[in-house]
């Protein structure tokens, strides 16, 4: 039987609520291209996300064991580390949620593990082959295979569907868009909701509540599960709308596309215990799948922020964990200190982000400015046929209309020295 302390539960409860913000923070990695796709209405699209991320977390424990076995040596670990590195992941996403911008809550959390390890162990503490070889290299290789499945899968897509009546193709790729929808949303729990298993499994082995090299308890799994499902189904719509319309306008085609390339990418991940980013994978997809479309664009404005902000996940929740390492071990008033600054900061990101609400009812409008690039071309570009025309209209005053003259009683006699001339072209 498993013998709880107070720091062991707070680190518990900890993990369940870094699982909730991941749930909302990663629904748009499953559902964003459906809702702006309209194969979905929202509300129905992330509640059966939500149901999906519950199924796939009993699905594999494979990237569970990876984090609670791998990437750090868990013997020298105390509670408290694992309760510093889920406040640097915590504050990354919900920053990076208040911005809409679709960063990763795998490395937020592996980034605050690592860091707050160092702080506390040396960074012998941790695997560095385990690092680069089951989460750096898939980082930069899962959105680049995602991108290029996407777009030759988009490519051959409007290949064959050439010849088929506009309207059935259409509603078949819709169709065919949830079951994708579905499969995204089946890895996301054999994936992400693994990682905080892994988390808590870690903080019991640490704790001395189970033995080391344990798998996670099936309560363990259970919790992750039902919290990630639950934070699905909230919705991150700010970052729903940057998935689905910031980084370029989908089509059925290309929604199929992109979601079928990043399921299967997240899920190969997941089988061989790679620590991948979903969020990457899907990101690369969806402007895979924007490049596969001839004339279809690619908000680089909106990518570019999204590649700065994958750079900066791991460091700054490494950073922030390793802080925050450093005040717990100061003892529990420490602990105290940084929990009263978790929730504090949490709410004030809260309250920020009640000034601009992003819900299911305007999700999918977008205000995207036009980028330099953009700008560029449109101001050296000629104008269409018809609009010099009508810019010279719009700017040249039409002539004050000539009133007609007044007409004269015929008992008034008009004196001939005043008459008018008559002009002798008009006398002809």
């Amino acid at each position: 039987m498993e013998s709880f302390s107070l720091i062991l539960a707070i680190v518990v409860i900890t993990a369940l609520a870094f699982d909730f913000t991941n749930g909302f923070h990663d629904t748009a990695n499953a559902m964003a291209t459906t809702i702006s796709t309209g194969a979905l209405k929202p509300k129905v699209a992330v509640a059966m996300s939500a149901v999906l991320n519950l199924v796939g977390a009993f699905l594999s424990v494979e990237v569970a064991n990876t984090i609670s076995k791998g990437l750090v040596d868990e013997t020298g670990i105390r509670p408290e580390v694992i309760f510093a590195a889920l406040v640097g992941a915590i504050l990354w996403n919900l920053l990076t949620w208040l911005v809409g911008l679709p960063s990763s809550s795998s490395h937020a959390l592996m980034g605050g593990l690592i860091g707050a390890t160092v702080a506390s162990a040396g960074s012998g503490a941790v695997h560095g082959d385990v690092l680069v070889t089951k989460v750096l290299l898939p980082a930069v290789a899962a959105p680049i295979v995602a991108g290029v499945a996407a777009m030759f899968a988009t490519r051959l897509s409007y290949t064959l569907g050439k010849k088929a009546d506009g309207r059935a193709a259409a509603k078949g790729y819709r169709t065919g868009q949830i079951a994708s929808a579905g499969l995204v949303s089946l890895a996301h729990g054999t994936n992400d909701a693994q990682k905080t298993m892994g988390i808590i499994t870690l903080a019991l082995v640490a704790g001395g509540a189970v033995a080391p090299d344990s798998d996670p308890p099936t309560w363990v799994i259970l919790s992750a599960g039902m919290a990630i499902a639950l934070g699905t189904y909230l919705g991150g719509w700010r970052i729903i709308r940057t998935m689905g319309k910031g980084l370029t306008e989908l089509q059925p085609q290309q929604g199929f596309a992109a979601q079928t390339s990043a399921a299967t990418v997240i899920l190969a991940s997941s089988h061989l215990g790679f620590s991948l980013s979903t969020t990457h994978s899907v990101s690369g997809s969806v402007m895979g799948a924007g490049l596969g479309r001839k004339g279809g664009v690619v908000r680089w404005s909106t990518a570019t922020r999204m590649f700065v902000a994958w750079g900066l996940t791991l460091p700054a929740a490494a950073l922030v964990g390793a802080l925050a390492e450093k005040v717990t071990g100061l003892g529990d008033w420490g602990t105290a200190v940084v929990a009263v600054f978790l929730i504090a900061s949490s709410a004030a990101i809260w309250k920020i982000s009640r000034r601009e609400v992003v819900d299911a009812s305007n999700v999918n409008d977008t205000e995207e400015p036009a980028g330099v690039v953009t700008t560029a071309i449109a101001a050296v570009a000629p104008p269409p046929a018809g609009s010099l025309a009508d810019d010279l209209t719009a700017t040249i005053p039409s002539p004050a209309p000539v009133s007609a003259p007044m007409p004269v009683p015929a008992s008034v006699a008009v004196p001939e020295s005043v008459a008018p001339a008559v002009p002798p072209a008009a006398a002809v």
